[in-house]
């Protein structure tokens, strides 16, 4: 069996190793168009950074590791130039000699990848604008960087202008993973960095009130953000610098841009070779990774895939899950029966001393799939015991199942503990565990790493409340009009309150009951709503009808509620 896998890195790497290793017989070749297989792509931003100083740091494998270790056919600098699936042919045109053959396979793994998107505008091939998918492309920005771009020989002689020496400015367009990675990377080199996005929030996976969070933060570290406002073109001065032009009219001088607007799967080879293409415009795969054609398997960022949790077909470019395509492909080829599940998206990402993390379907969503049987919680737990030093707060939003609890998708942001926190709430989901099955969860706990009641099992704790009756829940998008009762101590509402609400702390509303009506709803909120729950079982005991508003004040300052 000869076995040709188009792509050498994360999910071709990933298929042409396992299949080696359930196969010694197979004939294997693998090409990659560039000159490296198996790299840490997601490693770039790093690399740019100087987290991850050598590049050769970034080389998890060599084109000689596959053929002597593995005994497989590497060829880099190869580029497939043509597929014909009814003779089960390649073409390959080798970038070094221009020399261009043809090799037969009896099944043909695709793993091209997803290509970043680059927008025909004006100005767009000026120098100083870079995209981040490849080593490379890291080398080009750290040498932009570090040598400055008027020491790089003939790069700008085309255009007569004398280009800046050490970039002082940059901006970055584009607030998904790879644009924060960058802002934060880019202000560790002590440039002063504007973030631009098309969108209203950063992170487009997450709920508009957790990115505002991120949005927060970034701030806070000195970068210029601008939302809502998509790119126009660029310009360049007489003096070498950039122009970024933005659609609302507004100009943003820049030394260096990296445009991390997103990535489009390559789907090229996939046409060539007459398969189908999903309505999310990437390679449509089934469970097995099979593609239309029964010959031809595809993985990665170039397919489509049901999504876990929802069933919907969609994108999700992350290493990850293009590892286990990989392996799966690999393991069908071999004669295995492996099915790939689904992606959820979990998927973390650093930003400057905080942590954002998120698993699973979002609210958004939801409510844009029209699914009405599910519930929201806030919490704010301590990343660990608050006595032992260090503890830093969590944002923690998990949806859930109302009808039988089970967890649909968690999003966390803090500064500790925030991996951990989303890896639980990954397998948990992808076990199809309940809320319930949080509030039992066994958790590894000691004073520096956790709680004797983790925020994971809190989550379920307090979901599970929600789900029997206990504590009556309510957001603050559903308070218009009703009774506000604030039991926070008088000292916290000096520095925040919400007009209209009476304040009875919580210690005096046994003794203060007679203030309160029985005849209407009663939202309790405090700061973080643990002290509201407290208050919300007092008050349903004794004949009130009461809600606990999820996540109370610090959900209140996410939601941006006047």
């Amino acid at each position: 069996m000869k076995v040709i896998i188009v792509g050498g890195v994360a999910g071709g790497a990933s298929c042409a190793a396992r299949l080696r290793r359930l196969d010694e017989k197979a004939e294997i070749l693998m090409v990659e168009r560039g000159p490296y297989v198996s790299y840490a792509n997601c490693g770039l931003p790093y690399h740019v950074g100087g987290s991850i100083e050598k590049e050769s740091s970034l080389l998890v494998a060599t084109e000689q590791t596959f053929r002597v270790q593995f005994a497989i056919d590497c060829r880099t600098r190869c580029e497939v130039t043509g597929i014909s699936s009814k003779q089960k042919t390649v073409e390959l045109k080798n970038h070094g000699t221009g020399e261009v053959t043809a090799e037969k396979y009896d099944k043909l793994v695709l793993s091209p990848g997803a290509a970043p998107i680059r927008p025909p505008l004006p100005g767009i091939d000026l120098p100083g604008i870079f995209s981040v998918r490849t080593v490379p492309d890291a080398r080009s920005i750290r040498e932009w960087l570090v040598r400055g771009a008027a020491d790089l020989s003939g790069m700008n002689s085309h255009t007569g202008f004398q280009a800046p020496t050490k970039p002082k400015r940059a901006v970055v367009v584009g607030g998904g993973f790879i644009g924060l990675e960058m802002v934060e990377n880019l202000v560790h080199r002590g440039l002063e960095v504007t973030l631009i996005e098309k969108l209203g929030q950063v992170m487009p996976p997450l709920d508009p009130e957790m990115a505002r969070l991120v949005e927060r933060y970034i701030v806070k570290h000195g970068v210029r953000l601008e939302l809502d406002d998509g790119l126009a073109g660029f310009q360049q001065s007489a003096d070498g610098s950039l122009e970024v032009l933005t659609s609302s009219g507004n100009r943003h001088p820049a030394d260096i841009v990296i445009l991390a607007i997103g990535v489009r799967p390559e789907t090229t080879l996939a046409k060539m070779a007459g398969i189908e293409i999903g309505q999310r415009g990437g390679i449509r795969v089934d469970e097995h990774m099979r593609t239309s054609d029964p010959d031809i398997f595809a993985v990665g960022d170039a397919v489509e895939v049901r999504d876990f949790v929802t069933g919907q077909w969609t994108l999700i470019p992350l290493a990850g899950p293009a590892n286990r395509q990989g392996r799966i492909a690999a393991d069908v080829i071999a004669g295995r029966d492996s099915r790939f599940r689904g992606t959820q998206g979990t998927s973390i990402c650093k930003i400057f001393e905080g942590v954002i993390a998120q698993t699973g379907a979002s609210e958004k969503v939801l409510v844009r799939l029209g699914d009405k049987d599910f519930e929201k919680i806030y919490l704010f737990p301590n990343s660990h015991a608050g006595y032992y030093p260090g503890a830093k707060m969590l944002a923690i939003k998990v949806l859930f199942r109302k009808s039988d609890g089970r967890l649909l998708g968690a999003q966390v942001l803090g500064e500790e503990g925030v991996d951990k926190r989303i890896d639980s709430f990954a397998m948990a989901i992808q076990m199809g565990c309940t809320v319930y099955d949080l509030e039992e969860a066994e958790l590894g706990y000691a004073p520096p790493f956790g709680s004797a009641k983790d925020p994971v099992n809190f989550a379920g704790m307090i979901a599970a409340n929600v789900l029997r009756g206990d504590m009556p829940l309510c957001h603050w998008n559903s308070v218009e009009n009703g009774f506000l009762l604030d039991v926070r101590n008088p000292p916290e509402l000096a520095k925040e309150s919400v007009p209209g609400a009476l304040n009875i702390p919580l210690p005096q509303l046994r003794a203060r009951l007679g203030e309160l009506p029985r005849d209407r709803d009663i939202f309790v909120f405090c700061r973080s709503a643990q002290r509201s729950y407290f208050a919300t079982r007092i008050l349903l005991q004794n004949g009130y009808k009461a809600r606990n508003i999820s996540g109370s004040m610090l959900s209140r300052s996410m939601l941006g509620v006047a």
